[in-house]
């Protein structure tokens, strides 16, 4: 039997999508994305950005750029999202009618909805979503959520639990701002970032709420783009010290840093790969591997290392390409 027919009886298989999340505003960096994203593969994520890349007057021209560029042969591998506009903001619905299109709608990776007080206006835009969606034939269409207020980080267990949600991510910078100085915006980088306490504990609550339903936690942008080391290193603390699995990037050199350093290591998915092979000849019972004893709770993490190197584009041994 597959791993996941074995290892998640009576539970929702967690989700699996690539670790790296790249933002894009403007027609020529979402262009220069979806090269780079042909080059390497569908191994990060690409987000056309409608909130934060049109220009004011401009939304609904922006968003019908947007749906071309999605619904077009660039669009290879359907690994394309979009953010768009907050529920209160004018343009919410209009960004949806004008993104959700017969062409698109299949070819969508996910929407992003930015800004929530609560599951409250989560719910209220995967319905929105849903109306349009259901219209072009798209059922249950990915929902990311930004948790970037204090009322979405309240409401982070509750967001998480909604099945249409399969991402959380961080909006650090929102979030500090939202504190009207008490939190200092030296929070807003490294080290700070990982150090300040009412920070640290935002970033745990929706890692805690991610992996406790399923869902994978997106950690926040890093705003160095000149020196890869200081996002290599952010990813590396993010995913070590935080359980997070996912990372955004602003910049095309931020992508390959941030899948290094969240990609599981050559010899643990080696190690994976000849305990699941064992796991599976013996029906998914114990077993022993290197002295050490082995079941489906360990099978369980060993699996997931294996759904990180694959989402990661990391080789997987021929013994275990069957278990994905």
């Amino acid at each position: 039997m597959h791993p996941s027919e074995v290892l998640f009886q009576g539970k929702h298989k967690p989700v699996s999508i690539p670790v790296c999340d790249h933002y894009a505003g403007s027609e020529k960096l979402m262009q220069k994305s979806i090269a780079l994203q042909q080059e390497l593969g569908p191994v990060f994520d690409i987000t056309l950005d409608c909130e934060d890349g049109a220009a004011a007057g401009n939304e609904e021209e922006h968003a019908k750029l947007v749906a071309t560029i999605i619904a077009s042969d660039d669009n290879r591998f359907n690994r394309i999202g979009v953010r768009i506009h907050d529920v209160t903001h004018p343009c919410f619905e209009q960004d949806i009618v004008t993104v959700i299109t017969k062409a698109t709608a299949k070819r969508l990776a996910y929407i992003v909805i930015p800004k929530v007080d609560g599951v409250s206006d989560v719910v209220r835009a995967i319905d929105a979503v849903n109306v349009h969606a259901k219209k072009h034939g798209r059922k249950n269409l990915p929902i990311h959520v930004l948790i970037e207020t204090h009322g979405a980080l309240q409401d982070a267990h509750a967001i998480a639990a909604l099945p249409q949600v399969e991402c959380l991510s961080f909006g650090i910078m929102d979030f500090v701002s939202a504190h009207f100085g008490a939190v200092p915006g030296t929070a807003m980088r490294s080290p700070g970032q990982f150090t300040h306490p009412l920070v640290t504990r935002a970033k745990l609550e929706i890692s805690a709420a991610c992996h406790a339903h399923g869902k994978v936690p997106s950690h926040n942008v890093t705003t160095e783009i000149k020196d890869t080391a200081v996002v290599a290193n952010d990813a590396t603390r993010a995913s070590g010290e935080f359980g997070y699995t996912r990372m955004w990037s602003i910049h095309p050199n931020q992508i390959k840093p941030i899948l290094k350093a969240l990609a599981p290591r050559s010899s643990e998915v080696s190690e994976a790969s000849a305990i699941l092979s064992e796991a599976h000849a013996a029906q998914w019972g114990p077993i022993q591997y290197n002295g050490k004893l082995h079941d489906r709770a360990s099978y369980r993490y060993y699996w997931a290392i294996l759904q990180r190197a694959k989402a990661s584009g990391m080789p997987i041994p021929e013994s275990a390409g069957s278990f994905l």
